[in-house]
């Protein structure tokens, strides 16, 4: 939950251009986790484990 001023949340006195900049800040974040998960598995077989010395 957000904290709140009065009976609004932080989240409704942020103005257009502040929640846009978050959002692409939100959204790079969740590429980069994506791009470390990918490349974590990248030269997997499907349906194998990683090998015990690769997944230490």
């Amino acid at each position: 939950m957000t904290a709140k001023i009065g009976s609004k949340n932080i989240a409704q006195h942020r103005g257009k251009k502040e929640r846009q900049e978050i959002r692409k800040m939100n959204i790079a974040r969740e590429a980069l986790k994506i791009e470390a998960a990918r490349a974590k598995y990248r030269n997997q077989q499907k349906g194998q484990r990683p090998p015990a010395a690769a997944a230490a």
